[in-house]
Formats: C-alpha cells, sequence, structure tokens
C-alpha cells in the first residue's frame, strides 16, 4: 500500500540514509521522528503525532517518562555493567522487588521478549524432564495458531505466518499448534502425556489484537493443572497495565506457572525482560546451563523497579480501563464493520 503522506526534502534526507544503509527488514512508514514526551512524538520537521502504538506496547509509561529517565541517569553515571561472573548491588534487590511485585518465587532476568520466550522453552524442557519424567528428547509444548513469540529460528519454528518461516528451515521440533480461544482442543492435545507446557499470549498481539472468550484463562489453568502440565503466560505485550490489569491473566485472577515479560518492563528505555516462576521450575537450570552478558545488569535493575512503581504509582492500569471503556464505547457508536468490539 502506497503512503500518502507528504515528505519533505528534510525528512527525505533520513530516509534515503536508511535506505543506503540500513537493512531492509521493516517497512515504516515515511515519519522520521526524534523527540518523545509522555504520550506524543515529534518528527524532523517539528510534526506533533498522538502515539498509539506505544513502541509496540514498550512505551505504556510514555515517552521519556522523567522518573524512569532519572534512575536511568544515575545508575548510568554509576555502573552500567558486571560480568555474571560476580555479583551486583543492584541485582538482588531488583529480584526481590520484581518476585514481590507478581509473586513469584524466582526471576531470571534477560534483555529482549524474545531472550525471555526462549528461556521459558528452556525452562519448560528441564522441568519436563526432570521433575514431570518424560523421556529424555521427547518433550512437546503447546502452542497457538497465529502466535508471535519472536523471531529467533525456535521461536519461528512453531509460527503459522509464511513471512516468518519462508526460506528459514530447517525448523526445530517438539510443538504442537492448535486454535487459539479453543479449550476442547487444548484439553486433546494435553491428552499426549510427553506435553510439557502451553505457551499462549493471553490476549493475541500480531493476529490481530485477539481477545478470548470470557472464562478462557481459568480454563487453560484448569486444564493445565489436570494434566500436569505447565501454563505458560507470554505476557510481554499484554501484561504491565495495558489491558486494564496489571496482567491480562489477572482479568479471572490466573497465576501462570511461567510468566514472561518484558517491553514496558523498562518504560521503553532499553531492553529488558524477565521470566518468573517457582523454584520446582527454575531451579531446574544450574549454573552454568543458561545465561546473558546483559541479563540482569545494574542499568537495567535500577530502570525495571522505577518502571514497575511508575505503573502502580500513577494506577495506570485504572487509566488504561477508563480510556480502553471510553475508546470502545464511542468506536461502538459508530456502527462501521471495521471494528469488532
Amino acid at each position: 500500500m502506497q503512503s500518502t503522506i507528504a515528505v519533505t526534502a528534510n525528512t527525505q534526507q533520513y530516509l534515503d540514509l536508511e535506505e543506503k544503509y540500513g537493512a531492509h527488514n521493516y517497512h515504516p512508514l515515511p515519519v522520521v521522528l526524534n523527540r518523545g514526551e509522555g504520550v506524543f512524538l515529534y518528527d524532523v520537521d517539528g510534526k506533533r503525532y498522538y502515539d498509539f502504538l506505544s513502541g509496540y506496547s514498550a512505551v505504556n509509561q510514555g515517552h521519556c517518562h522523567p522518573k524512569i529517565i532519572a534512575s536511568l541517569t544515575e545508575q548510568a553515571q554509576k555502573l552500567t555493567l558486571t560480568s555474571r561472573a560476580f555479583h551486583s548491588s543492584g541485582l538482588g534487590e531488583y529480584e526481590k522487588y520484581i518476585t514481590g511485585y507478581f509473586g513469584y518465587d524466582k526471576v531470571l532476568p534477560m534483555n529482549t521478549g524474545v531472550e525471555a520466550v526462549e528461556t521459558a522453552i528452556k525452562l519448560c524442557r528441564k522441568w519436563a524432564y526432570e521433575v514431570k519424567g518424560i523421556p529424555s528428547n521427547q518433550a512437546r509444548i503447546i502452542v497457538c495458531d497465529g502466535n508471535f513469540h519472536g523471531r529467533t529460528i525456535n521461536v519461528i519454528s512453531f509460527s503459522s505466518d509464511p513471512a516468518a518461516t519462508n526460506n528459514y528451515g530447517p525448523f526445530v521440533a517438539g510443538y504442537q499448534s492448535i486454535p487459539h480461544n479453543d479449550l476442547p482442543a487444548l484439553e486433546k492435545a494435553l491428552q499426549d502425556k510427553n506435553v510439557a507446557a502451553f505457551l499462549f499470549e493471553p490476549i493475541q498481539g500480531e493476529a490481530g489484537v485477539v481477545v478470548p472468550d470470557d472464562g478462557y484463562f481459568a480454563g487453560v489453568r484448569a486444564l493445565c493443572t489436570e494434566y500436569n502440565a505447565l501454563m505458560v503466560a507470554d505476557e510481554i505485550q499484554s501484561g504491565l497495565a495495558r489491558t486494564g490489569k496489571m496482567l491480562a491473566c489477572d482479568h479471572e485472577n490466573v497465576r501462570p506457572d511461567i510468566l514472561i515479560l518484558g517491553k514496558a518492563l523498562s518504560g521503553g528505555v532499553l531492553p529488558v525482560s524477565a521470566v518468573l516462576c517457582d523454584d520446582e521450575i527454575m531451579l531446574t537450570i544450574k549454573p552454568g546451563e543458561h545465561g546473558s552478558t546483559y541479563g540482569g545488569n545494574p542499568l537495567a535493575c535500577a530502570v525495571a523497579i522505577t518502571a514497575l512503581q511508575v505503573l502502580k504509582d500513577e494506577h495506570m492500569a485504572a487509566n488504561a480501563d477508563a480510556m480502553g471503556n471510553l475508546l470502545r464505547s464511542e468506536l461502538k457508536k459508530l456502527d462501521s464493520p471495521l471494528f469488532q468490539l
């Protein structure tokens, strides 16, 4: 689809640089942004935009939130990175804070969202062999049609999007895809004793913001408990006050066995992600079996604590609920087939 946005000579010079020197793995609108504040973005020509995209849900707290930037600046002047061959003063503080915040025994800090998904998958397999007793190399993980969990070779191995998989094979085995929002299909798949986990997005994002039926989360929880499989919720996009609750699963008071977070965990200032679960699962990974150079770095720890605190202090979940209800009510008045509400 051709853009109808008028492009100035000033904007064009930036577009030309990206076209000549950058990989062509994105096809963005011809808008060149250089400043953000709260809900607004500004381009190189000074034009102001209301940011409905919110950095793919990474800036739930708003662009350049002053408290988050202050934490970033303060910590950046002291210590940004240590090897995990050493301890750092902020890591334990962050671990205590985020596990208390969400109610889990342990956290494994990572950087990008897909790193956190990969970490969760490794935990599922470790638990499958060392706790559940699935035979070696036989563990299976159930996923959903239309899923989006990232772009590594392993994760696209269970994608149903041809754009994600075309000419990237061979792919990784061990996954079974079922329809999203289909509890009977999930129960049928869980009858395989080699199933370790069900990995899903509570609200599918890239598939078109697909909200499941009421009772779906509770149903998933009940089935995973019944069949002794891990419930793994990828709340990278739907979590952190995005849906009117701190987590999408909170709408049905459901606690996943493994919780995956990212994006707004840093308020959009650097890559921070996390995997939370209890000891029975987390402690299956022993020293040297998994890690990340930047995972749990001092800068990320300081920023994440502030980013999470801002969500609570400014009642952002309640605000998202109020604004979401207002938006939906006004869209309904349009009575347009473009909106499925």
